[in-house]
């Protein structure tokens, strides 16, 4: 299974693409989508088109996104929440189911803890992808969410799977 993991941000989009096999990850890609443009529809336009181009080349089977946590500033969480609709929209026009987990989740499943720093993240993403060359943070934390999506996963199809012989 290939899945894709954004970190959502306006000025700074982190996607990361893994491919998993049972329990083993394998590192495919990693960027940043950078936003341009004089306003927030032109930025957010931006977005759209650099992720819908990842989706088209590197064709993954599932999709996750970070949520956004509120924060005193409104104007800047409501602009990320924003590019947070893009990151969900465009797989889902791929017809991806798309995953979504705290920053909390992501950081307590690759790390161990929940309140991680970010180079805790990255260091803990090295690890888990050997050789990875990290385009940089943001990357990392898209990765982060694809690998806290694929053990999501695959312990929830576990689940399934051990529901289904004790029922029959």
């Amino acid at each position: 299974m290939r899945v894709l993991g954004i970190d959502p941000g306006l000025r700074n989009l982190g996607w990361g693409l893994i491919d998993v096999n049972g329990s083993r990850l394998s590192h495919v890609a990693n960027g940043i989508c950078h936003s341009s443009g004089t306003d927030l529809a032109a930025r957010l336009l931006s977005l759209y088109d650099q992720l819908t181009d990842i989706v088209n080349r590197h064709r993954p089977e599932s999709a996750a996104v970070e949520q956004t946590f509120v924060n005193k500033d409104g104007a800047g969480t409501l602009k990320l929440g924003q590019a947070r609709g893009i990151a969900l929209l465009v797989p889902a026009q791929f017809g991806l189911a798309v995953g979504e987990y705290s920053p909390n989740t992501v950081k307590k499943t690759v790390v161990g803890v929940g309140h991680a720093a970010k180079e805790q993240v990255a260091h803990m993403v090295k690890v888990q992808l050997p050789g990875v060359k990290l385009a940089g943070p943001d990357a990392a934390d898209a990765l982060a969410v694809a690998i806290c999506h694929a053990h999501h996963a695959r312990s929830t199809t576990m689940l399934a799977e051990a529901v289904q012989r004790a029922s029959a």
